[in-house]
């Protein structure tokens, strides 16, 4: 067969163990950057005699590395864009830093009034982060049990393993270039768990209905491969699609969506490998090892 996935499966494990240990290095000795919705941080709120724009005030934010910071605008407005009253929620800051963020808004954007400076917590506390990371336990369970009861377990642990290889891509990357790790991060997370799943249930039903038509004496490789073959041109489209509106969000977005873009762009850029050549690998491999295996799906 001239489509042969299966026959490099050495080459992905070796491409992806170095990339996990890589990450999984990165997070245990870098940690993660944490936003201030889940830190706390400081909100900053002034009136300005004229309408001002987002841009105009992020601009200025930039000089103090605070560039990612959460900008809104409201009160009088001329435009969907811009308004007097301007909130910013960014890192704790002190009261001299405040101070010189105020002072260079009034030399660059224009005179202002201060309204109020203060410290505020986290958004999402230590409570809600354990209530999201029992939900994710708890969807991945259940998902495991539908793959199980639709497939077999080994199907199962297969995109299961494929799905945990797609998070730590994700985390690794955020990990090493300490990237601000936000509110809309977790639901850019979610957006990539159940693309890998759908990826890796779309190919493994393909093999659970060639099971039943191929030759008895095909291989679980030869299955696996013709499998690919079949539902790869799916796989690219699907992922030509989202990839093109992630690039886009990320290019053309807002210096706040941009991480959000980034996260999903590593994703299901991780999914799409990872439910191909990985998954597929790992299942083939255990089915070998008994050989009293049976293609019935």
């Amino acid at each position: 067969m001239s489509f042969n996935v299966i026959k490099h499966h050495r080459w992905w494990f070796v491409i992806s163990s170095i990339l996990v240990i890589a990450s999984l290095i990165s997070i245990f000795s870098k940690g993660f950057n944490f936003g201030i919705d889940y830190t706390g941080g400081t909100i900053v709120e002034v009136v300005f005699d004229q309408p001002v724009e987002v841009s105009q005030v992020r601009d200025v934010l930039k000089e103090y590395g605070l560039e990612s910071a959460q900008i809104q605008l409201s009160g009088d407005t001329t435009a969907e864009t811009s308004g007097k009253d301007v909130m910013i929620r960014t890192r704790n800051l002190e009261p001299s830093e405040s101070a010189a963020v105020v002072d260079s808004m009034t030399k660059t954007i224009g005179i202002n009034t201060v309204k109020r400076i203060e410290t505020v917590g986290a958004v999402i506390g230590s409570e809600v982060t354990q209530h999201a990371l029992l939900n994710l336990v708890i969807a991945f369970a259940v998902l495991a049990l539908y793959i199980s009861y639709r497939f077999e377990y080994k199907i199962a642990i297969s995109a299961l393993a494929a799905i945990f290889h797609d998070l730590i891509m994700v985390l690794g990357v955020f990990s090493f270039f300490q990237l601000e790790i936000d509110a809309s991060f977790l639901a850019a997370i979610l957006t990539v768990v159940g693309y890998s799943m759908n990826e890796s249930v779309v190919i493994f039903d393909r093999v659970r209905e060639n099971a039943h038509t191929h030759k008895r004496t095909d291989t679980f490789a030869d299955l696996a491969n013709a499998s690919i073959e079949q539902s790869i041109h799916r796989s690219f489209y699907t992922l030509a699609t989202v990839m093109f509106a992630c690039v886009s969000l990320f290019v053309f977005g807002g210096d706040t969506t941009k991480n959000f873009a980034l996260c999903m762009i590593i994703g299901f850029s991780s999914g799409a490998y990872s439910s191909i050549c990985v998954a597929t690998s790992l299942w083939v491999l255990w089915k070998n090892r008994n050989k009293n295996d049976i293609r019935n799906q």
